[in-house]
């Protein structure tokens, strides 16, 4: 590969891809169980007194359910905020905030609500362009770091969901810019008393907006500490050391000042944070009962499977059964790409450069695999908690696969090159005498490219993926609905307390007027009332506790299975 016009010219053509991607059949996929929440939430909602009002045995539309997905009257911010800290406080409010005040402005649709999410992608590939810009100082890499970013189809993804996590991935690579932006203001020595206090004036301030950024991330989710812990690992090994005189940063008695600046912007971040600490703190409780599912020890075979699928992932996403060797088999090149970069990485850069990087992608996964391995859990095996993760791996491919571009023809303006003289960000990065040959990067590359259209193409049609469990099979259980005669569907909270969010997540694909029976106590469903409103109707049970099937069975006999995939059971015309 050379760094010509054209190559160039085919990024920003691939990058602008990936971007359309992100608005293609936006309203197509369902609007999932965690997405209702996000509506919920932000509309000012409180799921348990929505389940009060609606499981009272009594038959409604469809369409009834969606009024909770838009702003309830007279609510305000508060009760946006109350809603999370008293039933979801593991989740954070910043990102509800602005879906709610998203709302207002421009409405409560499935388009308009993933709009957001999509806004904050965008702005993700923008700072993912300048953190690499800063860290390699190339606009070769920079470019195609953001590219990876906007073809990635796991990011494609997370940025058509309302959901928080593209905000997520835009604070990671956004704190990660300005950590190392502050770092850049500690480099240079002051010239005389005025420099020095303009020096000092803008160390604070970069130093400022780090903290700023870190109090964003927490406010947007808690596995962004997983991010901020990183960052102090990364600090504290340049702090320790060993051979100063490769430290990007200074030697160790300049280094002292922006440990202690770095200390002190954490601890702002902190601080602001505490107000919602102190909410999680004090409703523990209901955040481990809401995150219960997480428990239990799948096998060491179930961790690496889903390692191996989440982190290639990124680059190529054409999932078939995980119980077919041929899903793991196509994913082998990748694994081989990522860690063939990394090893580059490792082996041309500066040590700051590197072990930033490196920190960046282990420090979080092995705080959640860890601890999962130890006390039998499973949070490192759900792709969208390893955000953290990806951005370094995105950016060590990136600095891979354009090894021999910045040597050739680096693309930088004087200012550029200056800086980049000055700290010697290129001072035997790249060297011409890397063992792999260049067409074998152009393979990589090509085969990336190939892997991410496929999977966006194929992604891109589908109603249902494996991102939006539990209510991937929604979309086929609404047409399994629909093609019955006069249909009425039947359901309780069910035997996880899900069935509400997938009720109205169903609302969204099924006729406005459809009926529904939301049963209270199983037991109702003996009563000579529950025949009644059933009669003459095909009844259809969505989802139902186990006391629920079982009552059903006890009184209306056998039920029909009306999937194997699907807990959707059909009663006796009889």
């Amino acid at each position: 590969m050379r760094s010509s016009a054209w190559f160039r010219t085919f990024l920003i053509f691939l990058l602008l891809t990936g971007v359309v991607f992100r608005f293609v059949n936006l309203r197509h996929k369902a609007y999932w169980h965690d997405e209702v929440y996000t509506s919920m939430r932000a509309a000012g909602y409180e799921g348990l007194k929505i389940g009060q009002e609606l499981f009272t045995n009594q038959v409604i539309p469809f369409g009834e359910l969606q009024k909770y997905q838009q702003i309830k009257p007279e609510s305000t911010l508060a009760d946006t905020i109350n809603s999370l800290a008293k039933e979801d406080p593991q989740h954070p409010p910043l990102y509800f905030a602005i879906a709610r005040s998203w709302m207002q402005w421009f409405g409560s649709s499935i388009i308009a609500s993933r709009l957001l999410a999509v806004f904050f992608s965008l702005l993700a590939l923008l700072l993912m362009y300048a953190l690499a810009g800063e860290l390699f100082a190339s606009h070769s890499v920079a470019l195609m770091a953001t590219t990876l970013l906007a073809l990635s189809p796991f990011d494609v993804l997370f940025a058509q969901i309302a959901r928080q996590y593209s905000l997520l991935t835009a604070t990671t690579i956004g704190s990660y810019w300005l950590l190392v932006r502050a770092l850049q203001t500690e480099v240079n020595q002051p010239r005389s008393r005025d420099t020095n206090k303009q020096r000092l004036r803008l160390q604070w301030r970069n130093w400022g907006l780090y903290a700023l950024s870190v109090a964003l991330g927490l406010y947007t989710h808690p596995f962004f500490g997983l991010t901020v812990i990183g960052q102090a690992v990364y600090v504290g090994l340049e702090w320790f050391a060993n051979r100063p005189e490769r430290s990007l940063w200074g030697q160790t008695e300049r280094r002292r000042g922006w440990v202690l600046r770095f200390g002190v912007a954490i601890a702002a971040a902190l601080i602001l944070y505490a107000p919602w600490l102190w909410v999680i703190i004090t409703n523990s409780q209901r955040a481990l009962s809401v995150t219960s599912w997480s428990q239990g020890f799948p096998g060491m075979d179930f961790f690496a499977k889903l390692w191996t699928l989440s982190f290639t992932s990124l680059f190529f996403d054409l999932y078939f059964d995980s119980q077919l060797v041929l899903t793991f088999l196509l994913r082998v090149p990748i694994l081989v790409l990522i860690g063939v970069s990394l090893y580059a990485l490792c082996r041309y850069c500066d040590r700051s450069v590197w072990l930033l990087i490196l920190t960046s992608i282990l420090v979080p996964f092995l705080l959640l695999a860890v601890p999962d391995l130890l006390m039998e859990s499973k949070r490192s095996t759900v792709s969208r908690y390893l955000i953290s993760c990806y951005p370094g791996i995105q950016l060590a491919v990136a600095y891979f696969l354009t090894l021999n571009l910045a040597t050739s023809q680096p693309g930088l303006n004087a200012a550029r090159k200056s800086r980049r003289n000055r700290l010697h960000l290129l001072s035997g990065l790249i060297s011409s005498d890397y063992p792999l040959k260049p067409w074998i990067r152009q393979g990589f590359f090509a085969l990336l490219v190939t892997g991410s259209l496929a999977s966006l193409t194929v992604s891109a049609l589908s109603d249902g993926w494996w991102h939006i469990v539990p209510s991937n099979f929604n979309a086929d259980t609404a047409r399994r609905i629909s093609a019955a005669s006069s249909p009425i569907v039947i359901s309780d909270f069910g035997y996880d307390y899900t069935n509400l969010g997938d009720l109205i997540s169903l609302s969204y694909s099924l006729n406005k007027d459809m009926p529904l029976l939301l049963i209270q106590v199983p037991t109702w469903a003996k009563t000579e009332d529950f025949r009644e409103q059933i009669q003459g109707k095909t009844a259809i049970a969505f989802r139902p506790s186990e006391k629920l099937r079982t009552t059903l069975e006890q009184t209306h006999g056998p039920l029909l299975q009306l999937s194997p995939t699907e807990n959707l059971w059909q009663l006796s015309q009889n």
